[in-house]
């Protein structure tokens, strides 16, 4: 059986001998080299796929951590506000380790796959006539109240677990990339990731040090505009924030580094989704193309990316959002009948191409 990740990365955790080796398979995700995208760029890209953790992205990478030292305080109740992921996550783990997990969702901007997940576990679910930044301010109120431990990112242990994706990316290529692409909502994980690499290259695992790249949301894009959003828009609700708990880390991940914080349009986050699909064989959710679009941004805005080492962090699984997909497509299902002249009939145009 292979080693869960906080076994395996227990020196750069703050673990001790209190804290239980908890795991759902979390961890070790694939690190995919594009066989298309990178080509146009003349790059060496790459695509970590977090989709592939147990609930399907990579908030189950910070809540093992979140989780392992709610057991190690003797805690019974979490709690979390989520524009979905965290949800299934906190969901989940609650669930296999006998907690009740209560989550705060804003009503009608939660993606399905999301809330199906969250139901399943057996969360108990508040959805709220509000939005995301507004599920937060209520459910910190409520930690600060009640014996319930709080699993958002503004709990410390979770970003601890999440700069495990930095140390993975390192192990698997040998080094540092010269540039990691990420999406930025909460802006938690740019940070993470910033901290893992830091501490990877403080400890003699690699040499250098990446430029931080985080892309928001266009119409939810308070680190970019220098100023809060009060209602955010976009069709990637899962970085649908308009006020980042992890604002001030996220900037300094992104100045210490020599990297950006840019916005990218719906449009451009959708042509990314596609392309990701169609041109690579990955299915992720809208957020997670934002990581693409803003790399192809980049390479627009004429940023030297030739003979570049770049890794775009996909941040969840397309399964999350499959109404999307759906409502996007322009190849048509069509329907025949069950004979296979009409078969043969409606496929003959393929045999041209």
């Amino acid at each position: 059986m292979a080693q869960s990740l906080l076994e395996k990365y227990s020196a750069y955790l703050p673990l001790n001998d209190r804290t239980p080796m908890i795991t759902l398979g979390e961890g070790n995700t694939p690190l995919v080299k594009s066989e298309s995208i990178g080509k146009e760029l003349g790059a060496e890209v790459y695509f970590k796929l977090e989709g592939c953790n147990p609930t399907g992205s990579f908030k189950d990478r910070g809540m093992v951590m979140a989780i392992a030292k709610a057991l190690e305080a003797g805690s019974r109740f979490i709690a979390c506000a989520s524009t979905g992921n965290t949800s299934a996550s906190a969901a989940a783990y609650g669930a296999h380790y006998g907690l009740t997990t209560l989550v705060l969702v804003p009503k009608g901007n939660i993606a399905s796959g999301k809330l199906a997940q969250a139901i399943a576990y057996g969360a108990h679910i508040l959805a709220i006539s509000g939005n995301f930044d507004r599920a937060l301010q209520l459910v910190q109120t409520l930690a600060s109240r009640y014996p319930i431990t709080l699993v958002n990112s503004v709990n410390p242990f979770r970003l601890e677990g999440q700069k495990t994706g930095a140390f993975e990316i390192v192990d698997a290529l040998g080094e540092a990339p010269d540039y990691l692409c990420i999406p930025v909502g909460n802006a938690g994980n740019i940070t993470a990731y910033w901290r893992g690499f830091r501490h990877y290259n403080q400890a003699g695992k690699s040499a250098r040090l990446p430029k931080m790249m985080g892309f928001q949301a266009e119409g939810a894009a308070p680190i970019v505009m220098g100023h809060p959003v009060e209602n955010p828009q976009t069709i990637a609700s899962a970085i649908k924030i308009g006020n980042p708990a992890s604002w001030q880390f996220a900037v300094a991940a992104r100045d210490e580094s020599g990297g950006r914080i840019e916005a990218v349009s719906d449009e451009e986050i959708l042509e990314a989704y596609k392309l990701i699909a169609r041109k690579e064989g990955i299915f992720c959710e809208p957020a997670s193309a934002a990581s693409v679009a803003g790399l192809m941004k980049l390479a627009r805005e004429g940023v030297n990316l030739r003979g570049k080492k770049v890794v775009c962090i996909l941040t969840g699984n397309g399964l999350k959002d499959p109404e999307l997909a759906q409502q996007i497509a322009d190849i048509p299902l069509q329907e025949v009948s069950a004979d296979l002249e009409s078969v043969e009939e409606a496929v003959s145009s393929l045999w041209g191409r």
